[in-house]
């Protein structure tokens, strides 16, 4: 649909909307074009109209905190959606249940979990993401995924019909699930366990120097660029990259971080093509090394 049209069934919405919206300053690679549509939800009810009244009519990407993302230095055809502050409430429902919105931080809700004595989310303090892009590709690092705690997840669809799934109807597997990827989330609870505050610091603290120790921060990178490819060896994915790939390569200022080979790194004003470039690169060095063919843990938007 062309944006005249868009501007016209979407007039109601007009100061949550924004058309040729620049998507650059809003992912951690700091790479990227526009969209042609960025609707900021307020609220459920508002979220819940715009999606009916769109009706299926445009490509749906939900933009989280942008962790995990490459996004394509051309117009993005279609509708990018980010929930609220609104959609960020972490709350406590009895003594070991919490609800945590989809755009509340992993860390977020590691903390409040600290706070009321509860134990299980020690692992979400080292994933910098949402709670609803956790969900959604099982994020989990140190022998912990999402899977673990999870109790249920409310949902809405693409034509705003809201449904609540319980975890034990959802097939996880290792960073996904069968959950349809249409569906946006809302919420979701979680399960802890009642333990010793100083116990559960202790847990965290430990976890965070491993990350701070092996990962790279503070520099415009995306996380883990693939996934750990566990069906076909017990070598973890950095591992095959070392042995098959030149640790120095890089298009333009697209490169390998120093500290951890599977993260990639933009070292000043790397585009969508020398990114995409490096990760192909990769990719094939490494089939070409070891037979083993990767996958992206990134999501790419193009």
């Amino acid at each position: 649909m062309k944006i005249n049209q868009l501007k016209k069934l979407l007039y109601g919405f007009d100061e949550n909307l924004h058309f040729e919206y620049d998507l650059k300053k809003k992912n951690w690679f700091n790479i990227g074009g526009r969209s042609k549509v960025f609707f900021q939800a307020n609220n459920l009810s508002q979220l819940a109209n715009f999606l009916k009244i769109l009706n299926n009519q445009e490509r749906i990407f939900v933009l989280g905190a942008g962790s995990n993302i490459l996004i394509t230095d051309d117009l993005f055809d279609g509708v990018v959606i980010k929930l609220s502050k609104n959609f960020s409430n972490i709350t406590l429902l009895g003594e070991d249940i919490i609800i945590a919105g989809s755009a509340a931080l992993d860390k977020s809700l590691s903390n409040f979990a600290f706070k009321n004595h509860l134990s299980g989310f020690e692992f979400l303090s080292c994933i910098p993401g949402t709670i609803g892009g956790g969900i959604s590709m099982n994020a989990g690092c140190f022998g912990k995924e999402f899977k673990d705690i999870l109790v249920s997840v409310q949902v809405i669809d693409k034509f705003g019909k809201v449904m609540t799934i319980p975890s034990k109807e959802i097939k996880f597997e290792y960073r996904k699930n069968n959950i349809p990827e249409d569906y946006i989330f809302l919420s979701a609870s979680f399960k802890g366990i009642k333990s010793n505050q100083k116990e559960i610091e202790a847990t965290t603290n430990k976890l965070k120097s491993k990350k701070e120790k092996d990962q790279p921060t503070r520099i415009k990178t995306s996380g883990s660029t693939f996934k750990n490819p566990i069906s076909q060896t017990d070598k973890k994915v950095w591992e095959l990259i070392k042995e098959s790939v030149p640790l120095n390569q890089s298009f333009g200022d697209a490169c390998i971080s120093e500290k951890h080979c599977n993260f990639f790194v933009n070292k000043g004003n790397a585009k969508f093509k020398d990114m995409k470039k490096l990760i192909d690169y990769v990719s094939e060095k490494v089939l070409k090394k070891t037979g083993i063919s990767l996958e992206k843990e990134i999501k790419i938007l193009e």
